[in-house]
């Protein structure tokens, strides 16, 4: 799980200010972060199947997050994908 430092610090890069937790690129970054540190857990525990289980669904919320900016305003989706570095 991410600490709230590490929350707050997504909200101030990605956000429009210090409460801003519910646009696409505030919700996607803080996604990012907890689906690395999910892989990280896996890594170590590769049985861990409930895990695994709320990964996938994390991928899954990002995936359509991305697809709705992909969609509605691409110019955003192009930043918030280069400044995460994911896959297109």
């Amino acid at each position: 799980m991410i600490t709230q430092e590490e929350q707050q610090k997504i909200i101030d890069r990605f956000g429009n200010g210090p409460n801003d937790t519910g646009t696409p690129e505030v919700q996607i970054a803080i996604f990012t972060k907890r689906i690395e540190h999910l892989t990280e857990h896996l890594e170590d525990h590769p049985n861990d199947n409930s895990t695994r289980q709320g990964l996938l669904d994390l991928v899954g919320k990002r995936r359509r997050l991305l697809n709705y900016l992909q969609e509605n305003e691409i110019e955003r989706y192009r930043t918030i994908r280069d400044e995460l570095e994911l896959r297109k």
